[in-house]
């Protein structure tokens, strides 16, 4: 038994070791190769902690899920207060957060695991088309129109760019990108 097994953890170390481990293991490996072993061992924990916290792969799997948007929901939040806010508000938040840099904590971006999860799974992929049309629907008046739902779109693309190792000479500068896109929000600002 490895010293990780011996170490004491609290439920919420338990639980948290668990969902970092499984969007790890998704974004490295695929959906497909998230196996309870393979997750507890990644984590440090045994196999019954993990039924304990989660009972089942599919468990686990949407309790990761929860647990990235929430995570994704706290980014976008944090950059919507630091924004000056008006046009393109959400817009400006939503490229931020997708093109920030992963947690070095957690060493796996949020967008980029919950995208794969969501790839694999049409009940998963239910669970973003909820999240991303009621965070629209709250920012209907701001970020309302076609201009900035394509400024989405390229920042989707620069994540799922990100998800699949496209190489940067192979494509734009992320940060010629993101400050173009972001350029991009002020666009249709009224002085």
């Amino acid at each position: 038994m490895t010293d990780a097994h011996r170490r004491p953890k609290t439920p919420d170390q338990t639980r948290r070791a668990l969902l970092d481990a499984a969007a790890r293991i998704a974004v490295d490996q695929g959906v497909m190769a998230l196996s309870l072993p393979a997750v507890a061992a990644a984590a440090g924990v045994t196999k019954g902690a993990l039924f304990h916290h989660f009972g089942s792969k599919q468990g686990l799997i949407e309790a990761t899920c929860a647990d990235l948007l929430q995570r994704i929901e706290a980014e976008i939040d944090t950059a919507l207060a630091a924004d000056q806010g008006g046009y393109g508000q959400f817009t400006r938040a939503y490229v931020a957060c997708s093109f920030a840099p992963p947690d070095p904590a957690r060493g796996v971006s949020p967008w980029a695991s919950l995208s794969l999860t969501c790839l694999s799974d049409p009940a998963l992929a239910q669970i973003w088309r909820d999240w991303i049309t009621a965070r629209l629907a709250r920012h209907q008046e701001t970020d309302g129109t076609a201009a900035l739902e394509a400024v989405r779109l390229a920042a989707d693309g620069h994540w799922l760019a990100q998800i699949y190792a496209v190489p940067v000479p192979a494509r734009c500068d992320p940060a010629a990108l993101y400050a173009h896109l972001i350029a991009l929000t002020h666009c249709g600002a009224t002085p």
